[in-house]
């Protein structure tokens, strides 16, 4: 008998993302039972792979299947399975509660998804599966026992904001979910499902690879068997039935397989259901064998660059799942990368330490990372439309392979795509800006920032922009991570136009210095009262329509990556920069008259001060005194009143 149930309450957040999941409006209603499989599938997996090292947990059942039972009368479907179960604190941690992290997003793309009439992508997305079962079910009562453990759990709630648990008596592991099913209705989509033939066309269609067994009980008619009877008569024989074929796809050869059969594994593996982007499925053969049957997301999950974001393959060892996760099989810029690898000669029960330590799992990781990134140059070549897809997706993580993988940064570097000065749609590749060079250009002129629209507009680029020489707009926090271990292309050297200096030409540069003495006194001024932000200040060539910028030296961090780096823990570096001045500028030259008529004249300091306020307002940065700035330019601007 059960226990005194009690009664808990979802989580805020929670309560809301169920309401919405119940009440929005779904295309495809079959979704709960493919996903409530593969639940029970990843059930099973996770107890084949913890029995290798306890034999105990089986309990004196190896058995491994999954079940669905039917009730006509009571309008019920019960989801069983003999896999490792749940303990009281999973229930809660996984049924209790939706999407640990990213409640808010969640939320958002289900009011968002919902007004449009489908919303079933998002569903694995966020790892909210079991909740699909509400849409056909008016209440859902679970039951488990895990495996190695004597005390099971009931859980049950009708999605209207708090469920109910409570001990109860279970003589074996593993999980069943009932579902109360709503009456069919084909205004809703909402079918019959206790009718074994919809049942079983739902399971071939979206679980027909799934290893274990799924049976049901099918009626079928039988002429008597007993001596003597009619045997016209017929009577009605009940029997289990395997609704599934179990082989694995990545067995089976290419050639045998369609793209809705890859699909719906890849739904599988991923718990996405949206289609995969790109399906990559080989056989490597030799001294080692092994079969990988690989997919590329058409959408980056929401958490890709979270910290608690975990990347990995499936690992199989003889078609044995020995590894849910196996972060080894890939690098970690490859993290979006899903699917499986089963290989022949790895032995059942390696630990992770040992795995690590494995030349097998060396020559995978070669290989698949090879793999994979000659499928994204071949999609770059012959498919560029997909490819924009994948980088608009994953480009971020892709970049990160530059600084994280030596051995293919070859085959990384022509996949790179960036905003340039050259289009404002398109994206270049830095091959192709190396062949739309101007002759007088030896240098690949780049800036980094939060946007476009900053760098674009950035005084740096002014020279650089009037000589008709091409800019690359590197806007994303990575880019600063990739330029450390990018330092020249095809024998160009990477120039950040925001760095160091600028030579634009020898009369330019000739000119400079003739002026140079002219402005020392200015420049020696503007020193001495900006030391504390500035570390020099000096003429350049880089401005022609602006007064001034800031700049750092070619080994300093950008503005970007001081940003970035003062965001994090402990805060980052605060660097001084160096003012450079047009001397070409009507607000600089009339400096330089007012402090050589005057060198105490007060307007002076105030006018320094807007000076640099604005180099640092132009570069997208936040100004150290903003009090101090309004200040100052109130005092300039009311010499002109």
């Amino acid at each position: 008998m059960a226990a005194t149930a009690e009664t808990l309450a979802f989580q805020a957040e929670t309560k809301e993302l169920l309401r919405l999941m119940i009440h929005s409006l779904y295309t495809r209603k079959d979704i709960f039972l493919r996903e409530l499989i593969s639940n029970a599938s990843d059930a099973l997996d996770r107890l084949r792979f913890e029995s290798l090292t306890n034999q105990d947990l089986l309990e004196g059942n190896d058995r491994f299947e999954i079940r669905l039972d039917t009730d006509r009368a009571a309008r019920t479907l019960t989801i069983s399975d003999s896999g490792i179960g749940m303990s009281r604190e999973e229930i809660i941690a996984h049924i209790g509660t939706i999407a640990k992290s990213g409640t808010a997003e969640l939320r958002d793309k289900l009011q968002e998804a919902g007004s449009t009439g489908d919303i079933s992508e998002l569903i694995g997305q966020f790892g909210v599966g079991f909740y699909s079962s509400f849409m056909v079910a008016d209440r859902v009562k679970l039951v488990t026992r895990r495996a190695g453990q004597s005390a099971a759990y009931q859980w049950e709630s009708d999605g209207s904001g708090t469920y109910e648990i409570s001990e109860v008596e279970k003589p074996d592991r593993g999980t069943s979910i009932t579902l109360y099913l709503k009456a069919p209705d084909t205004d809703t989509g909402i079918e019959d499902y206790t009718d074994y033939w919809r049942l079983s066309s739902i399971v071939r269609l979206h679980s027909d690879f799934i290893n274990y067994p799924i049976i049901a009980k099918r009626e079928r008619e039988q002429s008597p068997t007993t001596a003597g009877e009619d045997k016209s008569a017929k009577e009605i024989v009940v029997e289990d039935s395997t609704l599934n074929s179990m082989k694995p796809i990545w067995k089976r050869s290419p050639a045998d397989i369609k793209q809705e059969d890859y699909n719906e594994f890849y739904k599988h593996v991923s718990h996405d259901w949206t289609e995969p982007l790109k399906t990559i499925h080989f056989k490597a053969e030799g001294t080692f064998e092994y079969d990988a049957l690989l997919y590329i997301p058409a959408k980056a999950p929401y958490d890709l660059f979270y910290v608690g974001y975990e990347p990995g393959l499936r690992l199989y060892a003889k078609r044995v799942m020995i590894m849910e996760k196996c972060e080894d099989l890939l690098p970690h810029y490859l993290r979006f990368i899903r699917g499986i690898v089963d290989a022949a000669d790895l032995p059942l029960n390696i630990s992770r330490q040992r795995l690590q330590q494995d030349h097998h799992i060396t020559l995978i990781r070669k290989r698949v990372t090879r793999k994979i990134l000659d499928t994204l140059q071949e999609m770059f070549d012959k498919d560029y439309e997909k490819y924009l897809t994948v980088w608009g997706e994953f480009g971020r993580s892709i970049k990160e392979g530059i600084s994280a993988d030596y051995e293919n940064k070859d085959k990384i570097l022509p996949l790179l795509l960036y905003q340039s000065s050259n289009d404002a749609d398109k994206l270049t590749t830095l091959k192709d800006y190396v062949g739309r060079m101007k002759p007088s250009q030896e240098q690949i002129f780049y800036l980094t920032g939060e946007s476009r629209g900053v760098v674009e507009n950035s005084p740096h680029l002014e020279a650089i922009r009037d000589k008709g020489w091409e800019v690359l707009y590197m806007v994303d926090p990575v880019d600063e991570l990739v330029l450390q271990h990018l330092n020249e292309f095809e024998g160009k050297r990477l120039k950040s136009a925001g760095k160091g200096k600028i030579e634009t030409g020898e009369d330019e540069q000739k000119e400079l210095k003739e002026k140079q003495e002219e402005f020392k006194p200015l420049l020696e001024f503007l020193q001495k009262r900006l030391d504390e932000n500035v570390k020099q200040v000096r003429l350049t060539t880089r401005l022609t329509t602006s007064p001034a910028c800031l700049v750092v030296e070619d080994h300093d961090y950008s503005p970007m990556l001081e940003r970035v780096l003062q965001k994090g823990k402990g805060g980052g570096p605060k660097q001084r920069r160096v003012l450079e001045l047009n001397p070409n500028h009507q607000l600089v030259t009339r400096m330089r008259e007012r402090q050589a008529g005057n060198a105490e004249d007060p307007l002076l300091a105030n006018a320094a001060e807007v000076v640099f306020g604005l180099a640092v307002l132009a570069e997208g940065s936040e100004l150290p005194d903003p009090v101090r700035f309004n200040k100052a330019a109130t005092e300039v601007l009311g010499q002109i009143v």
